[in-house]
């Protein structure tokens, strides 16, 4: 983690928002090359679960919600964590990841108060700076605000606890504005905000973060077979459209007793992290009817199906896939990043993104800055690449160095033009992985990279 934390504030993939007031908890901005990177995984994501798909449309829903959506979810109520607190310090701490961290037992966020009282005590669980805990108690992680001119009961608004509830509040609109019938998927990624009692692991948990959802509307029939369908469709887009180890994934369903308050079953993706091993970074939920029932309860509003086979009404069945794309984009740079020792000592570090991925595709260097013949050309190729995809431009220092930093930052390919260029029309491409150089005709560059893509 410190090397991955290391190079992307290094680098320009992420930095610490606000570093220099002393950086804010759990907040980060993506740098030039985080940017990047991060628009290529929403593409590969939209494109698996989207546009390869005759079956699912996407919208983008607002940050701010009627508050009542927020009572009609359950979140109000039943949205929590159990907390406990420094009683020297008032520092507050997840209480399941103080067991967790303890290496009593894995999965403890099922525990009732009680039982974690009895946990803590028994094993004079301490907290991190050695003091007594107190006793355990429910927080909410809803992120509660003011819109208005005046701040009381009247002005209460929440930011979004979950992305999702943009896809069921708008659920009817979509499905008679797109003349859909079941099964139809809507998808939506959009900001989320928890108001976590502990952050840490870098991105890993954060307070503020993009969840990638799909919600699958179904006949209550046909719930189960679409629930293993597309819990066998995750671990594909993870392994074909990521090109993470399928040794690296593994599927954890929940236990009873640690299901989520709407879910009839449910599953964790999960992604073994190097440092802090299996983890989740997706959820696969079957929610049942329950979010279009509340809904419908507390809006009054009619969200029923009407099948025009069998001409009955019914509130849909929905199977859930929801990620954190922070999580994901963990995972795309522990799957891809790559130390390699180098022939008479030294290291290279290099992000062996898939082309796809990759923030730039390719860079383009002049063997020498101070020529002019090859710079011109080499301004002339950088020109015409830019057109297609992302493509930098470096002439400092030596071209080995060159290479080295564009490894670093997984570019896939490195054109040089030299002196044989202006004879015969020939630059070389180097390959990140392999090293490996060969000559093409200029004119076959973008070819041979859009190949790749």
């Amino acid at each position: 983690m410190e090397k991955i934390v290391s190079l992307c504030k290094r680098r320009g993939f992420v930095f610490p928002s606000s570093e220099i007031y002393g950086g804010f908890a759990a907040t980060y901005d993506f740098g030039p090359l985080g940017f990047l990177l991060k628009k290529n995984i929403e593409f590969a994501w939209r494109k698996w679960n989207v546009q390869m798909r005759d079956d699912v449309v996407e919208i983008e829903g607002a940050i701010f919600l009627h508050p009542k959506v927020w009572e009609a979810s359950g979140h109000v109520g039943g949205f929590a964590d159990v907390l406990v607190e420094d009683i020297a310090t008032h520092k507050r701490y997840r209480a399941d990841h103080l067991i967790e961290d303890a290496k009593i037992m894995e999965n403890a966020g099922a525990l009732s108060l009680q039982e974690i009282d009895d946990i803590i005590e028994a094993n004079n669980i301490k907290s991190p700076d050695g003091n007594k805990l107190s006793r355990a108690k429910k927080f909410n992680l809803l992120v509660k605000t003011h819109l208005g001119p005046v701040e009381d009961e009247s002005t209460v608004a929440y930011l979004k606890g979950e992305s999702c509830q943009n896809i069921y509040v708008d659920y009817k609109l979509v499905m008679e504005s797109m003349r859909l019938r079941l099964p139809f998927g809507i998808a939506q990624i959009g900001k989320a905000f928890r108001n976590e009692i502990t952050v840490k692991n870098f991105m890993f948990r954060t307070r503020e973060f993009e969840q990638m959802d799909v919600q699958y509307f179904c006949k209550p029939e046909d719930a189960d077979k679409y629930y293993e369908e597309w819990k066998q469709g995750r671990m594909t887009f993870y392994t074909k459209m990521m090109g993470v180890d399928p040794s690296r994934l593994k599927l954890r369903q929940h236990e009873e007793n640690e299901r989520a308050f709407y879910a009839k079953d449910a599953w964790d993706m999960q992604y073994d992290f190097a440092g802090m091993g299996f983890q989740e970074v997706e959820g696969i939920h079957h929610r049942g009817s329950y979010d279009l029932d509340q809904h419908s309860k507390f809006s009054g509003k009619d969200l029923t199906y009407f099948d025009e086979k069998t001409k009955e009404r019914f509130n849909p069945f929905i199977i859930e896939c929801s990620g954190g794309f922070n999580r994901l984009f963990l995972v795309t740079l522990f799957e891809f990043y790559r130390e390699e020792e180098e022939e008479g000592g030294g290291k290279r570090v290099y992000m062996a993104f898939p082309p796809s991925l990759a923030p730039y595709k390719a860079a383009v260097f002049p063997l020498s800055a101070n020529k002019e013949q090859l710079v011109s050309k080499a301004k002339e190729i950088f020109e015409d690449l830019k057109q297609h995809f992302p493509v930098a431009w470096d002439d400092r220092g030596n071209v080995g160095k060159r290479y080295y930093s564009q490894d670093e930052v997984g570019t896939p390919f490195c054109i040089t033009v030299d002196f044989q260029t202006a004879e015969d029309g020939t630059v070389t491409i180097r390959d990140r992985d392999t090293k490996k150089q060969e000559r093409i005709k200029v004119e076959a560059v973008r070819g041979h990279i859009e190949k790749f893509l």
